[in-house]
This record gives structure tokens, C-alpha cells and sequence, in this order.
């Protein structure tokens, strides 16, 4: 019996094993990238690094992921997308291997850069597996369990790497990451069956030219230069969230696992409120909104002092707002950017860029913020929110050209159908 297109798509068992096993990759990747901010005040501390030193730690990793994800992109296509995993996979695990065993600022560098070389390319291998096992009209619903692994290294990963850092040390976590990705790794290898369809289709394209092309194009640059500035504004505060909750707002060692959790727990349950409103509404003014509604937050949060627990993560919750409120809409406008025969390519620099710009912010952040003393509260933290409101305006601009060249898309091509149509009847 022919399936109508309103006929639900049912997930086979070896799907969902697949959907599953590459959640939990997307899991053990984000919960190491992002735990480096909650450990930074304990990693400065014992360390006796400066706050440009702790942003250069973070930077490189992004550089690294980014530059490699543009490397990568030209012969993606060109292997078993299985092995082509596997690969990067263990290089990842051994980077990580290399953060839980250093033991000076150098060793620390190095082992980022190799993390970032090898767990950068991982997300856009995983987005090429689903494309290649599941139908477009299933892919959102793909998509959004992958997703979960943000909000999961929230509300499960970072909380849990706190605690283990507090009873040992500040490299636990890694090796915690290191232990879990090795078994995920392992289930890949004996139960992912290859990926290999890909490979008989022909390409006579140079994939590189066609990265070049892309990069090329007017329309496509504007959507590159807004994710840019949206990644700037968000990576420029972050790597200081535990410096400035501990040394400034004063809260403990304790309650810092607390506060990542319920700032976790409000990204859950926003993302799928926002996804549903951003396709109710105008996205751009969803995306205006909530930026105006951030630069608010950013102006009272970074000038805060020492304040009651409950004040600290009520700002969390509401910066949550604005960050994941400014994301799903601006991500919509930008993946309708690109043509089809255009969208691998555009989606991967976008990607790179994005890991770039965001390095770019922490190393610009780390030359603003000062630190005199290990336990000394952060210095000019106000003026970086200063400069984060500044990118946020301009922001505003780019993602409202973004917004108007769809909205002028949508009416061309629809003008085009109908001159075609006339031609073919005359």
C-alpha cells in the first residue's frame, strides 16, 4: 500500500541504535568543549594562569576545529563515512586523554589544539550519516535528538565534571569524557554498519573550487558575516562564567554544579517553546526580541556584585533566554540561505566560521578581562558586556539582511515559475 505523505515514518531498530550512538558522540564532544568553562577558575587557580592564558586554552581549540573543518570538507565525501568516523573519533579521544594527563600550560595548549583538529570535524560527519539513513521528511525529528546533547552536557555533564573535579582534580572530567567515548567508540566499531552509498555516485566537481565558489557569493557572505558575529558576541562572555560567579558574585565551589544545572535545565525546556513560537511568528522579529531582550541582561548581569545565590541563577536562567531565544530563529533564516546544490558547502564553512569567530572571542575577551590575584574579582567584565552589546546591534543588522534577501527570494522565485508557465503556453 502506497504511504500518503502524511503517513508517519517509522524508525527501524538499527535507525534508533544509530540516532542513539550518535547523540552520545554529540554528547562526549560538546560536554569537552564546553566544560572548560566551568573549570576555569579552578584551572587558573591551579595552573597560576592569567585570564589571557585561560582564553587562549579555549581559542585554540575553536581555531583548531575550525580550520579543520575547511581542510576536511574537500574529501569528506571521498571515504566510508563509518571509518571516516572512527578516525577522528579515536583523535579526539586521545586529545582528550592528552587535557586529563598534562600537567603544565604548554602540555595544555598542545592537547587543545589536537582535540580541536580531530573533534571539530565530528559534528559534520554525524549531519552527513543522517542525511545518508534517513528521509528529509525525518531528518528535523533526527536532528533534534542529536541536538539534546547540548542541553544533556548542561544538565547531566557539567554538573557531574564539577563534582568530580572538586573531590580530585581539575583533569578528572577528561578523563571521565575519555572513558565514555572509548566504550561509545568501540559500539561504533562493532555495530555501525558502513556508510558507502555516497561512494557511487560520481562527482567530477573539485570539491575545493566549489568551497571557493560558495565562499564567493554575495548573498551567502552575509549569512557567513551574521553567524560570525552572533558566535563573537556569545563565546566573548562565556569562558568567564565560573571566574566571575566565584571571585565576583561569590558563589562557592559547591554551588557552581547548581547553577550550570538549572541554567541546563532552562535550555531544555526553552529550545522546543522558541523552535515552535520562531515558526508561528516572523523569526526575525523573534531573533530582534530576544536580542534586546540579552543586551538587557548582558548590561545588569556584568555590572553585578556580590549577590544572594538565587539572584545568580535567576540571571542564568534569564541570559539562558536570550542566547537560546536569538539562536533557533537566526539558524533557521540562515540555513534557508543557500541554494540545494549549495548546501553542503555553505553549511560547512558556516560551521568552521562559526568555531573561529568563536576562538577570535575568547581571545579578545581575554585581553579585556584582568585578574590581579588568583582569588581577586574580575576586572573590566563590565566593559566586555560594553563591547558584546556593540556586536549584538550589529547583529541585529546582518541577521535583518539576511531576513530581507529570503523574503526577496521567496517572491523572485515564485515569479519565475509563472513566466516559465506563460512561456510554455505560448
Amino acid at each position: 500500500m502506497k504511504k500518503t505523505a502524511a503517513a508517519k515514518y517509522e524508525f527501524t531498530r538499527y535507525q534508533i541504535f544509530v540516532v542513539a550512538i550518535l547523540a552520545l558522540t554529540q554528547f562526549t564532544v560538546v560536554l569537552d568543549f564546553m566544560v572548560m568553562s566551568p573549570l576555569g577558575d579552578m584551572l587558573m587557580k591551579s595552573m597560576s594562569i592569567k585570564p589571557s592564558q585561560f582564553a587562549l586554552a579555549v581559542s585554540c581549540y575553536a581555531f583548531s576545529a575550525g580550520f579543520a573543518g575547511l581542510l576536511t570538507a574537500g574529501f569528506a565525501d571521498s571515504f566510508d563515512r563509518k571509518k571516516l568516523l572512527m578516525f577522528f573519533y579515536i583523535g579526539f579521544i586521545v586529545g582528550t586523554l592528552f587535557c586529563g594527563l598534562t600537567t603544565s600550560y604548554p602540555m595544555l595548549i598542545a592537547a587543545r589544539i589536537v582535540t580541536g583538529l580531530f573533534g571539530g570535524v565530528i559534528g559534520s560527519i554525524s549531519m552527513a550519516i543522517v542525511a545518508d539513513l534517513f528521509p528529509l521528511q525525518e531528518r528535523g525529528r533526527v536532528m533534534g535528538f542529536m541536538q539534546m546533547g547540548f542541553g544533556a552536557s548542561q544538565v547531566l555533564g557539567i554538573p557531574i565534571s564539577l563534582y568530580l573535579a572538586n573531590v580530585w582534580r581539575w583533569q578528572t572530567p577528561f578523563l571521565m569524557i575519555v572513558g565514555l567515548a572509548t566504550i561509545t567508540w568501540l559500539v561504533i566499531l562493532f555495530k555501525l554498519k558502513p556508510i558507502t552509498q555516497h561512494l557511487l555516485i560520481k562527482n567530477n566537481k573539485n570539491a575545493l573550487t566549489h568551497l571557493w565558489h560558495t565562499f564567493s557569493k554575495k548573498r551567502y557572505r552575509i549569512g557567513f558575516l551574521s553567524t560570525a558575529f552572533l558566535s563573537i558576541g556569545g563565546f566573548m562572555m562565556m569562558p568567564w562564567g565560573s571566574a566571575f560567579s566565584i571571585n565576583n558574585l561569590h558563589i562557592t565551589q559547591q554551588q557552581l554544579p547548581v547553577l550550570f544545572m538549572v541554567g541546563g535545565i532552562s535550555t531544555l525546556l526553552i529550545m522546543p517553546l522558541v523552535g515552535k513560537l520562531s515558526d508561528k511568528i516572523d523569526k526575525f522579529k523573534l531573533f530582534a526580541a530576544a536580542s534586546i531582550w540579552m543586551i538587557i541582561v548582558v548590561l545588569i548581569y556584568t555590572n553585578l556584585t556580590p549577590v544572594p545565590f538565587w539572584i545568580a541563577m535567576m540571571m542564568n536562567i534569564l541570559m539562558m533566554i536570550g542566547i537560546m531565544s536569538r539562536m533557533v530563529p537566526s539558524m533557521a533564516l540562515t540555513s534557508a540561505l543557500p541554494e540545494m546544490q549549495d548546501r553542503g558547502a555553505f553549511m560547512s564553512i558556516n560551521s568552521s566560521l562559526q568555531q573561529i569567530a568563536g576562538g577570535l572571542a575568547a581571545a579578545i575577551g581575554g585581553m579585556v578581562v584582568v585578574q590581579k590575584t588568583k582569588t581577586s574579582p574580575l576586572e573590566h567584565y563590565n566593559e566586555l558586556g560594553l563591547i558584546v552589546i556593540a556586536i549584538s546591534i550589529v547583529g541585529i543588522y546582518l541577521v535583518y539582511r539576511v531576513s530581507q534577501l529570503i523574503k526577496s527570494s521567496l517572491v523572485i522565485v515564485p515569479l519565475q515559475i509563472k513566466k516559465e508557465a506563460l512561456a510554455e503556453t505560448i
